[in-house]
């Protein structure tokens, strides 16, 4: 074995990348805050899809390095939470996506015939749907497999957790957590609320953005419940939920399916996106006694679907 991994961040980022360093042969420890289901990548939505993240042009190899593990994942997924589900981005043009749309299977344009009414355009695709719940959970277990542990544990500051730990490399996956850890004042919140109902019989997702507001529109169906969203408010540090804003939510899936306007509200969740201005930082430098410090933070909206892209190259700074 190599030398000690002390990874900092228990969601989804930082899991992944202490399972990919742990796999690789080099004994890990995850420091977290606060335990994976009360992580913000236990409320995400867990579609994958390249949403408010940069740079443009380094997220589609992570975004398709992740794919195919989710695709291979998804063999197993009342394992591992990952599914192969079909639905459609309403608004949407091939023309206005990257080079990695080429390598999406059956990814393809639509009609209005396609569509809910008032949407003239649109993609489908069957691609990963991760109940992210099971995911965090099946992450822990595959880290707990490779030797690697999580302790429940926060870092007060990067020297002072690589002198406590012991550890000779320390890889900075906190997230929002970054903004006073780094500090790094470009990291910010993007505030995002949804409602969970009773799935009324929904089997498809669905997702439209409304870019001249902070309202999305997207109907998420996940075991045993369905998730209604959503919002992106940018600065927003309130984690608790608004009411007005979830009546707000669920009046626009209802326009999309009326059937969930009756569906039994089971719970309501926000979480803070961790943005940063210039996107995904994945880099490294020295700590003052000489270890070595990774950073992989940053991931905005789409955590999940860089997870495994971020995490190789996260491991390949460490050597």
């Amino acid at each position: 074995m190599s030398e000690d991994v002390l990874v900092l961040g228990g969601g989804v980022i930082g899991l992944t990348t202490a399972v990919v360093s742990a796999e690789s042969g080099r004994r890990v420890r995850v420091w977290a805050r606060e335990p994976a289901p009360a992580t913000t990548s236990a409320v995400a939505g867990g579609l994958w899809w390249p949403y408010r993240i940069e740079p443009e042009a380094l997220v589609g190899d992570w975004s398709l390095a992740s794919l195919s593990v989710y695709e291979a994942l998804a063999d197993r997924p009342e394992v591992t939470g990952v599914r192969l589900v079909s639905g459609v981005h309403a608004g949407i043009r091939l023309a206005g996506l990257g080079p990695w749309a080429a390598q999406v299977d059956g990814l393809r344009e639509v009609g209005p015939a396609g569509l809910p009414t008032g949407f003239g355009f649109g993609l489908r695709a069957r691609i990963p749907l991760i109940d992210m719940p099971v995911h965090l959970g099946w992450l822990t277990r595959r880290l707990e497999a490779a030797g690697g542990h999580v302790e429940a544990r926060e870092a007060l500051s990067l020297p002072q957790a690589q002198t406590e730990s012991g550890a000779s490399v320390v890889v900075n996956c906190t997230g929002l957590g970054a903004r006073e850890l780094v500090p790094d004042s470009s990291v910010r919140p993007v505030r995002g609320q949804l409602v969970v109902v009773e799935n009324p019989g929904v089997e498809e997702w669905f997702t439209a953005v409304d870019h001249a507001s902070s309202a999305t529109t997207y109907l998420i169906p996940q075991p045993g419940r369905l998730l209604l969203g959503g919002t992106a408010e940018e600065d927003d540090w309130d984690t608790a939920p608004r009411k007005t804003t979830a009546d707000a939510i669920v009046e626009r899936c209802a326009r999309i399916r009326p059937e969930v306007a009756g569906a039994r509200v089971l719970a309501h969740r926000v979480g803070l996106r961790p943005a940063r201005d210039a996107g995904v930082r994945i880099d490294s430098e020295r700590l003052p006694g000489g270890a070595l410090l990774v950073h992989n933070y940053g991931h905005g909206g789409a955590g999940v679907t860089v997870a495994w892209g971020c995490a190789e190259a996260a491991a390949a700074l460490i050597g």
